[in-house]
């Protein structure tokens, strides 16, 4: 379904990425992780569009997507969160989620007529009976489950989720768990995670970066027996 072929990249004189490649499978949950600075989210920024590769290319059901920007390539059916949130913090709930839907984009961004009271997103992600609260008047793990719904709100094929665990707590951990296993039933995921317990419970395959390199890859029980994860602090993680 998606693919990237040896990309490279650097910032200045830095080398971030060099000769990554990956593939994500239709219906599976692909996770990508690494220590910090490993290249995992100028990876992800590479294959949704932030950024353009030096070098590599990246095709989307057969399509040549790379340097194409991130709202040519969001029309396309890839949409993605991010570590930072990105939130409308003084509109509600609902309203963050109707602002990313094709309809209004189509719209101009106007509200106009149609979507009053759509809540369809908002209980995928279990937040319906939070439907008018403002974003920042929200929980820490109920803005977490927003910005996924914000992310399909765009109706993805294919979604990339940065570190949605970021900073939750054991319980919104479980909820947001819980949630990405069940979009998994009907999407192609493709996830950064720092939480490998979380991320071995959902994937499928795994792409290990280091030196802003692939340096392994596998499903979780391939990776648990891999030498170099065991004697790794990410051997402890997945212990």
């Amino acid at each position: 379904m998606f693919e990237a072929t040896r990309l490279h990249k650097r910032f200045g004189d830095h080398v971030v990425l060099e000769d990554v490649s990956m593939r994500f499978a239709p219906g599976r949950l692909t996770g990508i992780m690494g220590p910090n600075g490993a290249g995992k989210t100028t990876c992800f920024n590479l294959l949704t569009g932030r950024h353009a590769p030096d070098r590599g290319s990246v095709r989307f059901e057969g399509r040549d997507i790379t340097g194409l920007p991130p709202r040519s390539i969001a029309r396309l059916g890839i949409s993605r969160s991010f570590q930072v949130m990105n939130l409308f913090d003084d509109y509600s709930a609902l309203d963050n989620v109707l602002v990313a839907t094709p309809e209004v984009r189509r719209r101009g961004f106007s509200f106009f007529g149609t979507f009053a009271g759509k809540t369809d997103v908002l209980e995928r992600v279990g937040l319906a009976h939070k439907a008018h609260v403002r974003a920042k008047d929200l929980s820490y793990g109920e803005r977490r489950a927003l910005e996924i719904g914000v992310a399909l709100a765009a109706q993805p094929r294919l979604l990339f989720l940065d570190e949605p665990t970021a900073g939750l707590g054991t319980d919104a951990t479980a909820r947001i768990a819980a949630l990405i296993a069940e979009l998994k039933r009907s999407l192609t995921i493709v996830l950064i995670e720092h939480d490998m317990r979380f991320l071995f419970g959902l994937a499928d395959h795994i792409y290990v970066m280091h030196w802003g390199q692939v340096i392994a890859q596998g499903s979780p029980g391939e990776l648990q027996a891999n030498p170099w994860v065991q004697r790794s602090s990410l051997g402890n993680a997945v212990a």
